[in-house]
């Protein structure tokens, strides 16, 4: 048995990438970027919106909205 702790963050934005779900990001700044998340780590954020693909900080997002409800229960096979 392992006691593998379950980061949420890294959980929801793994789904979206999954999933496509589009998703508005809103910045500390007020600025809205929508698109969709290509890949995360630990400091920054992938979003395609546009065509073009943006690297983003996480310490400059405030908000995800994603598009739909993004289901959070992990699959045991991953």
């Amino acid at each position: 048995m392992t006691n593998k702790q379950i980061i949420i963050q890294d959980v929801f934005l793994n789904q979206l990438r999954k999933d496509n779900i589009p998703v508005t990001i809103y910045l500390v700044n007020g600025f809205q970027i929508r698109g969709l998340i290509k890949g995360f780590d630990n400091f920054t954020v992938v979003i395609e919106a546009e065509g073009k693909q943006q690297l983003v900080y996480k310490h400059a997002i405030s908000t995800f909205i994603p598009s739909r409800n993004v289901n959070l229960q992990q699959d045991t096979n991953e």
